[in-house]
């Protein structure tokens, strides 16, 4: 198999100035610190990145035509490509428009945020899933919460050994709860980011949310992991807010919060045992703040008693 090439500053200094011109200013710098970055910042108005092997170009060339069909049902500004093509044989870049505004890591979302949020999660479930599998979108099971919660159980008595969670705070999840909260039968999919962190969430100043990146890894699947991933990253009482005024049930919404406690709890145990199940190189720090931002309480898992007959996913997405 032949190597992939390792881009360099030289490499896209070059693939800019064929794509800009005289138009391309300001330097070219690394987006992350790595052996072979795949993401360049471009002066002050683009990012360039570049899939390091075919199954991203793959990834990337599906992301460009998603994007295109989410853009229409959603209110936050999603990325768009400027230029696009192969900067090495079978490997694809996109150079995109900088979307203005900072990162969801340095900016807290304010009330506004949370209906722009929420008004996100509207939009992506008016997403057509026959239009999206045409993309290639691929389908993507729920996990299985009685697993997860297996896993978070014994993560959680790592941690407390560690002094790093209490094992005796008043929110438990049972397995009869785990059974409750699993999605219903006949459950339609939507369309999910499937990373809505703070990377990813374009934040200003004044807590709106202003864009969405990083649709590479979107799937058709269970909303509840998009609430999952907010809980992680706003915290669980403003993402079960969006998710609710999104027109969620209780139902996705607790398990979301879930799946979002479990992750927090097996990440962190994992990254202290030298094991690192969350995204590459996210510090301990991070972890711990997902970990308190998951925990938080949240009114609706106190007064909610689910029946068999309870709607599950909000209101039916359109006829695909």
């Amino acid at each position: 198999m032949t190597q992939a090439p390792t881009p360099t500053a030289d490499t896209v200094r070059r693939l800019v100035r064929s794509l800009l011109g005289a138009a391309a200013e300001g330097d070219v710098r690394p987006a992350a610190t790595g052996a072979a970055p795949a993401t360049w910042w471009v002066g002050t108005r683009h990012v360039l990145r570049l899939a390091p092997d075919r199954e991203a170009a793959l990834r990337q060339r599906r992301e460009l035509r998603l994007r295109e069909l989410v853009r229409a049902h959603v209110p936050v500004t999603v990325p768009t490509s400027v230029a696009h093509g192969e900067w090495a044989p079978g490997l694809t870049y996109t150079l995109d428009a900088k979307v203005a505004g900072g990162s969801g890591e340095d900016h807290d979302v304010s009330a506004l945020g949370e209906a722009d949020l929420a008004a996100l999660l509207t939009g992506l479930r008016e997403v057509s899933v026959r239009q999206a599998e045409t993309l290639g979108v691929p389908r993507a099971a729920p996990r299985p919460l009685e697993a997860l919660r297996q896993s978070a159980e014994r993560a959680g008595r790592h941690l407390a050994e560690a002094d790093e969670f209490d094992p005796a705070r008043p929110e438990r999840l049972t397995g009869a709860a785990a059974a409750q909260l699993g999605v219903q039968p006949g459950a339609a999919p939507v369309l999910v980011h499937h990373g809505l962190t703070g990377e990813h969430l374009v934040v200003a100043v004044d807590g709106r949310v202003r864009g969405v990146l990083g649709w590479g890894d979107a799937v058709l699947g269970d909303p509840a992991e998009d609430i999952a991933a907010l809980a992680l990253c706003v915290g669980s009482p403003a993402a079960v807010r969006a998710a609710t005024l999104a027109g969620y049930g209780a139902r996705p919404c607790l398990r979301g919060l879930w799946l979002a406690r479990c992750d927090a709890l097996v990440h962190l145990a994992d990254a202290l045992a030298g094991r690192p199940s969350a995204p590459a190189g996210t510090p301990l720090s991070a972890l711990r703040t997902r970990l308190r931002r998951a925990w938080e309480p949240i009114l609706l898992e106190r007064v909610t008693e689910l029946r068999g007959d309870d709607p599950d996913e909000g209101p039916p997405p359109p006829a695909p």
